[in-house]
């Protein structure tokens, strides 16, 4: 989502900045078009670091003893993206 965001907001701020030849004495568009397409390129690149962070693999090894064998057991999971998104 972010991603999205940061082009609509490149994309309104060059609209405003290049394309818009209204001259308005209370606000200058321009500045404005400038400040939306930085804000724009912050929140995609944001955006970007966001979802390679998301992305890890995390390799979990375990091993334990079973109490009725008495064998020694290890498991190995791989998980592309963590189960809780809060992490």
């Amino acid at each position: 989502m972010s991603i999205g965001a940061g082009i609509v907001l490149f994309a309104i701020g060059a609209i405003l900045a290049f394309a818009v030849n209204v001259q308005v004495d209370w606000v200058n568009l321009d500045m404005i078009g400038y400040i939306l397409m930085a804000a724009g390129a912050v929140v995609f690149v944001l955006g970007l670091v966001l979802m390679m962070r998301r992305r890890q693999t995390d390799h979990v090894t375990r091993t334990s003893v079973d109490p009725v064998a008495g064998e020694r057991v290890t498991r190995q999971s791989t998980s592309t993206t963590p189960d809780d998104p809060t992490v």
